[in-house]
């Protein structure tokens, strides 16, 4: 084993700095719909979101998926990593350029998709948005591929809390999509710069190091996971456009709540992929498939943890959930954020790791795509035309599981999992049972409290600051009766989880570890302050 591989840091800490990150950016992430939300009118909402719907589904699919390549390229060989940096960059900066130029030139396309002539004046704005995202976002993925987790915990933060506080001024102050729009521009162009300078860092004058021959080989590398990667963008989006084309800007605002993803589930997603895919790679070169399935098993079951009882919790306390993000005009996405959830158990299932690290699965799940994708538009087609709003989020669902199993099934074939294997995932059924008792119980206690609980707090509320208030009496009100709900249901899932042997011995000493630190800091804390109120009361004296 090599000096470098034996210094790398371990798997775990890389996911904990991730998700340390992911969980800073999560919270500043979360505040933008309270704010948009309550400052822009539905029809209004509906386009902003219809405008960055197109924005990201642009980021995601132009660049042809080419910046994974990274987590390939970068472990292997460092004679070939500088020329893999630049060949990326010069394929995200003339991809971004294409989008751009193709709003610039023909807006009207989103007019033939929306029906929305605002749309059409904001084209031009979201293609240069779109092409300075595509170049800057590259800044994540490379941190984490040189394994520099630290770097990259403090460019995740930077950037959600960024873009959070300069969309947040801009709705503010001005309360037009196109403001915010302008705001992501500016995140953008100096989440450029960072990126320029950090790769400088690393990689002295990266630019005069382009290989024509390596760029080709680079490409047919990454161009059957990129295909593949905007056939899952376009099964996992399309719909919006669909249902955008159908129904009213209102009413896609409707739709748009109820398919409301949780930041938090894909952070610890991505944050655990990331760094699987990087060692995945390794172990693949090694021929390690063992140890790439007991790794696979118990990041699966890392996410149970969290997704399993984060998706009962949520579909029980789902409308108090969105009328307190949403406010009570949001109430018709409650029945479709429902039905949305139904999701979020398969997202434990990880692939894709896997099939990065062989190059031969990229065409088979291109293949695999293709055929979902193809079934999956032909139902969104009959849908609009004969779905609700409901309907359309049933078909969403449907080949979402379809598309993730698919890709469980590769791999097991690749890996060659037997029965034998299948136990390293005991942890799963367990969590999923506990998850399930833990809902059942806080169910009960959501039924009977939820309405006299928000009306105490209503009350408190009017009684401390008048009725003209301008308090937002049903978001506070709807906070308490989540966090007294999720007080209830937290206990006894832990409870439960280490009562089953859920939680292995190295995650409790962590807990443990933590808050001993925490005793530790505030005792310390107490202590000081002690001394300091004990020399001011002697100096009085």
């Amino acid at each position: 084993m090599s000096n470098e591989h034996q210094n790398a840091p371990s798997l775990r800490n890389q996911s904990a700095w991730l998700m340390f990150a992911k969980t800073i950016g999560f919270f500043f992430s979360f505040a933008l719909p309270f704010f948009v939300v309550r400052l822009l009118p539905q029809d209004e909402f509906g386009i902003y979101r219809q405008s960055f719907i197109v924005l990201t589904n642009i980021v995601s699919i132009f660049p042809l998926g080419f910046a994974m390549s990274a987590y390939y390229f970068l472990s292997r060989e460092k004679e070939i990593r500088t020329s893999a940096i630049f060949n990326i960059l010069l394929f995200n900066f003339f991809a971004g350029g294409i989008a751009f130029l193709t709003l610039w030139l023909y807006p009207d396309l989103l007019v033939l998709i929306f029906k929305s002539e605002e749309m059409k004046r904001l084209a031009p704005l979201i293609g240069l948005a779109s092409w300075i995202w595509i170049f800057s976002v590259f800044l994540e993925t490379v941190s984490v591929a040189l394994k520099e987790t630290r770097a990259a915990t403090i460019f995740i933060i930077l950037a959600q809390m960024s873009k959070a506080v300069l969309f947040i001024a801009a709705v503010v102050y001005f309360e037009t999509v196109e403001s915010i729009i302008w705001a992501a521009i500016v995140q953008g162009i100096v989440q450029t710069i960072i990126l320029l300078l950090y790769l400088n860092s690393r990689f002295p004058r990266f630019w005069l190091s382009f290989d024509l021959k390596f760029f080709i080989e680079h490409f047919q590398y990454a161009i059957p996971f990129g295909l593949a990667a905007i056939l899952w963008t376009f099964q996992t989006d399309v719909h919006n456009y669909f249902v955008g084309h159908r129904f009213s800007d209102a009413e896609f605002a409707i739709y748009a709540v109820g398919c409301f993803q949780l930041p938090l589930v894909s952070l610890f997603s991505e944050s655990i992929g990331s760094v699987l895919i990087p060692r995945m790679s390794e172990l693949q070169v090694a021929g390690d498939k063992k140890e790439m399935i007991r790794l696979t098993a118990r990041s699966m079951q890392k996410l149970a943890f969290f997704f399993f009882p984060l998706t009962v919790f949520l579909m029980i306390t789902a409308e108090t959930f969105i009328t307190t993000l949403y406010t009570k005009n949001y109430l018709a996405s409650v029945p479709i954020f429902v039905l949305n959830l139904c999701l979020l158990p398969f997202f434990t299932i990880l692939s894709d790791p896997i099939i990065r690290a062989y190059k031969e699965l990229g065409r088979t799940l291109l293949k695999f795509r293709i055929f979902v994708f193809i079934g999956i538009l032909a139902l969104l087609y009959y849908g609009i035309h004969h779905f609700s709003l409901i309907g359309m989020m049933g078909i969403v669902v449907f080949g979402g599981i379809v598309e993730i199993l698919l890709g469980a099934a590769l791999l097991i074939y690749k890996l060659e999992v037997n029965w034998g294997d299948l136990n390293k995932l005991s942890g799963y059924g367990k969590t999923a049972l506990i998850s399930i008792v833990s809902g059942l119980v806080t169910a009960v206690f959501y039924y009977y409290v939820k309405i006299p609980a928000a009306g105490f707090v209503v009350k408190m509320i009017v009684s401390s600051f008048g009725e003209a208030s301008r308090v937002p009496q049903g978001f506070i009100s709807g906070v308490f009766v989540l966090g007294i709900s999720f007080a209830v249901f937290l206990p006894i899932y832990l409870f439960l989880s280490n009562l089953w042997d859920v939680i292995d011995d190295d995650e409790r000493h962590a807990v443990r570890q933590g808050l001993l630190r925490l005793r530790n800091m505030f005792s310390g804390n107490a202590s000081l302050l002690r001394k300091s109120l004990g020399s001011k009361i002697s100096n009085d004296a």
